[in-house]
């Protein structure tokens, strides 16, 4: 089967208020610097053709999609599995109050979320199960194509773990930033890292 080249594109910055923030399930919108962001990101994304296109049905990944979408791509297939993580517990926590009520540095999280410590939200292994059949569904769909992905940091973590086949902790060494872009191109042999957490934005 040939290949299939997957950009996996995280939504802009949110609005302030959900600034250090596990949000979530939260939704929330994107700030005015996330929509300058998104411009920037459907402008670098022109470039390229897209056979297909698959979006959370969340409102700050659809507000970052919509100046690509007006650009003639293909209309956005919505996927409720491409939602970001459950939280649980910790939906709606800033920073330090998770350290402070758990005892838990947040930059662990995924490592909570891994070993299933995160009180009430979903496990690593699960969110790794609803992702991994959007995968296949959408390299079934389109071999040969180019696809992309826009969702969510935790999802895209989450596709990188299931594509290279690396424990979900792994992926804290791979920086996700709002907007960004990461290529991966999967083939019968496995996947490969294309490019990794391309900003446009920085470079408008």
């Amino acid at each position: 089967m040939p290949h299939t080249r997957l950009y996996l594109i995280r939504h802009a910055e949110v609005e302030p208020k959900y600034h250090r923030t596990f949000g979530g399930r939260i939704d929330m919108n994107l700030s005015d610097l996330g929509r300058e962001q998104a411009q920037a990101l459907a402008r670098h994304l022109e470039r390229h053709t897209f056979h297909a296109v698959y979006a959370s049905p969340m409102k700050r990944v659809q507000q970052t999609l919509a100046p690509f979408a007006r650009n003639g791509h293909p209309p956005a297939q919505l996927v409720d599995d491409l939602r970001e993580v459950d939280f649980g517990d910790w939906t709606g926590l800033v920073w330090e109050q998770v350290q402070e009520r758990f005892g838990v540095s947040p930059y662990e999280w995924l490592v909570e979320l891994e070993h299933a410590r995160m009180p009430n939200a979903e496990t690593g292994a699960q969110l790794c199960a609803r992702v991994a059949p959007v995968l296949k569904g959408i390299r079934t769909k389109h071999p040969g194509q180019t696809v992309a992905v826009f969702c969510h940091g935790g999802v895209i973590r989450a596709a990188l773990s299931v594509l290279l086949e690396l424990p979900l902790v792994k992926t804290a060494a791979f920086e996700v930033d709002y907007a960004s872009v990461t290529q991966v191109k999967v083939g019968a042999k496995g996947a490969e890292i294309q490019l990794l957490n391309f900003t446009p934005w920085r470079h408008a």
